[in-house]
């Protein structure tokens, strides 16, 4: 299947992916709709659009004869990309430029590499005389990088997340990801009352106590751990507070970022911040906290025989045995584990280190050969 893929043809799809601007926020997926209709169109695709919010455009692909009892395979993956700073870059986010075998720009591996590798496996088939076993429907979405609310979670809200299993493109150097840990991401507002910043003493410092509310959380150890997982994590990422040097600090924001494991909970999660902090036994420490967003764990059980499938078809593809895995971090397939109750997988190019890194790259050699294993996978699909 390998000596079917045209490499310079999956190259030429991810560059025009990249070429397409959808840092997220704002977003602005709808403008790599066009690019996606272009390369799926000689496949016969019909096309929905789901939108949510202008511009925040996600396109639903349905390739395949929709015969009753035909298997459905779900295809998902997002258009949008984290932000760039172009200063820390050498090479252009946008361009797409080929140097020693790799890919360079935003979006390479996360993921506009896997969706083009997903969508040119299409044309392997045809290459290799083959035709699908299934129908497969491409969910090419919005919004993943801010957490999914406009694309993949609001899809699942309106039932149109239907099919068998689903194959989510996200870089994991070709192994297979059955289980994520799930993401909170908590406000804590500690509050102080203000003074003259020449008497620190005579006001109480929100600052000061938000230090010690950092102290008792960041990379603190909390209860679980879980074989593909480990244990939960918690990272103080952003801090701010205070309204000038000469006065004592009235309020201090800290925003931490929590990732939990499955069967954990907004209130679980929640439960177990407050316990660290009021642990700390201090009167004086007052603290509002709001999670700007929670996104539970999810997992597949690796003996399910979508894993196996997918592990054939890379072992007949490539002639290796992909390694099972788990991730740290949250993508879309928690939606369709968790909300829609089908199957997911998460299997791509690239690697996770990549990732939203200055100089984001995938090897063209990955690409390829992920190619090869959808077009396996597009091929042999049972339900």
């Amino acid at each position: 299947m390998r000596d079917h893929v045209d490499a310079a043809a999956v190259v030429e799809l991810t560059r025009a992916l990249v070429a397409v601007d959808t840092q997220n926020p704002p977003g602005n997926e709808r403008e790599a709709i066009g690019v996606c209709r272009d390369a799926l169109s000689p496949f016969g695709a019909r096309f929905e659009e789901f939108e949510v919010a202008p511009g925040r455009t996600s396109l639903i692909a349905h390739v395949g004869t929709g015969e009753p009892g035909r298997p459905t395979l779900i295809v998902n993956g997002h258009l949008d990309v984290v932000p760039v700073h172009r200063e820390g870059w050498t090479w252009d986010p946008f361009g797409g430029e080929q140097s020693g075998g790799n890919l360079y720009g935003r979006g390479t591996a996360d993921m506009k590499g896997g969706i083009a590798a997903a969508i040119h496996a299409l044309e392997v088939l045809e290459r290799d005389g083959r035709h699908c076993a299934c129908d497969i429907v491409f969910h090419l979405v919005a919004d993943e990088e801010r957490g999914g609310a406009l694309g993949t979670e609001a899809m699942v809200a309106a039932g149109l997340v239907k099919g068998d299993a689903c194959v989510v493109p996200e870089p994991t150097s070709l192994n297979l990801c059955v289980a994520e840990r799930g993401l909170a991401v908590a406000r804590v507002t500690v509050h102080g009352r203000p003074a003259h910043g020449s008497e620190p003493r005579q006001g109480l410092s929100a600052i000061e106590k938000a230090a010690q509310v950092v102290l008792a959380l960041h990379a603190a150890e909390f209860e679980g751990t879980h074989p593909l997982l480990g244990s939960p994590t918690c990272n103080a990422g952003e801090i701010t507070g205070g309204t000038g040097h000469n006065t004592v600090a009235e309020r201090c924001d800290v925003v931490f970022d929590r990732r939990v494991l499955p069967g954990a909970t907004r209130t679980s999660a929640e439960a177990e911040l407050r316990a660290k902090i009021d642990g700390l036994g201090d009167d004086e420490l007052h603290y509002d906290m709001a999670f700007d967003t929670f996104g539970e764990a999810s997992e597949l059980d690796p003996s399910h025989s979508f894993v196996a499938q997918l592990q054939q078809a890379c072992t007949t593809a490539l002639g290796d045995k992909p390694e099972v895995i788990g991730m740290t971090f949250a993508t879309d397939a928690r939606f369709v584990r968790n909300q829609a109750g089908i199957p997911a997988v998460v299997f791509g190019p690239g690697g996770i280190e990549q990732a939203h890194t200055n100089d984001e790259y995938v090897s063209v050699a990955d690409l390829v050969d992920a190619a090869a294993v959808y077009a396996e996978l597009y091929a042999t699909f049972t339900a």
